[in-house]
């Protein structure tokens, strides 16, 4: 027996065997000629229709609308007049879609449809001609390179941002030690501005990524038309650079179906959300009763419903997750890209709102990080104090054995780590153990060696390039000031 299926309370018939319901005859596409003598089946119509989302491209398509309406009118193929006409209701268009007043029709499926119709309601069938020597393919292809253009521009400012708030941070702690860390086991001391250093350059690695990838993918592919290019005698190096691109794509297949933009943006935002988790990761831990080296205030923290003590670093938290998310828009898009034939296939529809979603979610924790980074209060007498356990200046002695007593590395470890037991069974730390103690393990030890020991000497002997000596802390910012900044 056949069964229903219901949406909004109305009742289509199935087939008996499959369930799948029957299409109605509905009107067809305007836009698609006379070939289609109905419209499509209710699903559809549903699952091709990307208008909900590419909604969000409409000031990219008008631009390369009204970049190819002056290139058409310039070769001649459009006069001044239907140019004027075009030009006119375009930007009215711009208008209306900005002061809230369009209406968007998922009938039409797409933005350049509902754009093309609109403009067709506004000065009749001229509009019809803006499409000469255009197609969707080539048309779609330019909005989302423009979009991701300028996302990338977007995202180098709120790179540079952070990157600022980490560096007035740096400076202001380039002396205030805390302990440095190797498998979350205390290592060696180093300062605080040193370590939020460390981030600088990650992110500055980001920057680099992200304006390298603006450089490569200026290029335009209006005019590649569906795939083969054009039979109009067309000046595609007049739209480029009327758009603001270096040049025209060399190659019409590549210019309607190339993705890598859109790829290659997703990898850049995933390795910098992957930098900010790791940053977030270390204000968790840091703000934690265990460790106390940081607080956040207020404004990015949350409480308990039952706990009335609690002060949850939610914001962090929340930017270490959604590096997943922005990590799966990754994977989404190459997995929609991998088994695509040459040359654009409606898959590619699916290419966009990964993008949308990762850029939104990359800004979001951008503004998060920056905000915590300006907000975060350090308990530096925690650090210090911290800094000196864990026999964190071992390595110091083992260097004062090479240096002073010209010992081999190898054997000055195998000394040290015999000196570091009796530290730990005598319950002391290194500068505090007896000189006869060392001494028991290597004669040749004199009182010297307290000269190295403490962490405050420790810090300041690591002066090679790089290190986390305060001297070198304070150059480190004064140079990436200059270049960052």
């Amino acid at each position: 027996m056949a069964g229903t299926i219901t949406k909004r309370g109305a009742k289509h018939k199935t087939t008996p065997k499959t369930g799948a319901p029957h299409t109605s005859k509905k009107e067809a596409n305007p836009m698609w000629g006379g070939q289609f003598a109905s419209g499509p089946a209710e699903i559809m119509a549903t699952i091709n229709a990307s208008i909900a989302f590419d909604k969000k491209l409409y000031a990219q398509d008008i631009g390369g609308s009204l970049a190819h309406c002056a290139m058409l009118a310039h070769c001649g193929i459009l006069t001044r007049k239907e140019a004027a006409a075009i030009t006119q209701g375009l930007k009215k268009i711009k208008q209306e879609i900005e002061s809230g007043h369009f209406t968007f029709k998922e009938s039409l499926e797409d933005i350049h449809m509902n754009i093309e119709s609109r403009l067709a309601e506004l000065i009749g069938d001229v509009a019809g001609k803006l499409h000469t020597a255009r197609s969707r393919n080539d048309q779609v292809a330019l909005d989302f390179r423009l979009f991701v253009r300028d996302a990338l521009e977007k995202i180098d400012v709120q790179l540079q941002a952070l990157q600022a708030s980490l560096l007035a941070r740096a400076e202001q702690y380039a002396v205030s030690i805390m302990p440095g860390f190797t498998h979350l086991q205390t290592a060696q001391p180093v300062t605080l501005g040193h370590h939020l250093m460390a981030y600088v350059e990650m992110f500055g690695r980001d920057r680099a990524r992200v304006q390298s990838l603006r450089e490569r993918m200026n290029e335009s592919p209006l005019g590649s038309a569906a795939l083969a290019g054009t039979s109009f005698p067309i000046d595609r190096v007049m739209t480029a650079k009327l758009l603001g691109f270096a040049h025209p794509m060399a190659n019409s297949l590549d210019g309607v179906s190339d993705r890598d933009f859109a790829l290659e943006f997703l990898s850049i935002a995933s390795i910098s959300a992957v930098h900010l988790s790791r940053l977030a990761e270390e204000f968790i831990i840091w703000s934690s009763a265990p460790f106390n080296f940081i607080t956040l205030s207020d404004l990015y923290t949350s409480g308990s419903s039952i706990m009335p003590q609690k002060r949850n670093p939610d914001a962090a938290e929340l930017v270490r997750g959604k590096t997943g998310r922005i990590n799966g828009s990754l994977m989404a898009l190459l997995m929609t890209m991998k088994g695509l034939p040459l040359a654009y296939n409606k898959d590619m529809q699916e290419d966009k709102e990964p993008v949308f979603d990762a850029f939104a979610q990359w800004q979001m924790v951008l503004s998060a990080m920056t905000g915590m980074i300006q907000d975060f209060t350090p308990n530096v007498k925690r650090m210090h104090a911290l800094a000196a356990e864990g026999y964190s200046t071992a390595t110091d002695l083992a260097d004062w054995l090479v240096r002073t007593l010209k010992m081999p590395f190898r054997n000055a470890h195998h000394a040290t780590a015999k000196i570091v037991k009796k530290a730990a069974d005598k319950k002391c730390l290194l500068p505090d153990l007896a000189l006869a103690d060392m001494q028991s393990v290597e004669p040749r030890i004199t009182k010297a060696v307290y000269g190295v020991l403490t962490v405050e000497q420790s810090v300041a002997s690591r002066t090679s390039f790089g290190g986390t000596a305060p001297v070198r802390v304070k150059e480190a910012i004064k140079a990436a000031k200059a270049k960052y900044l």
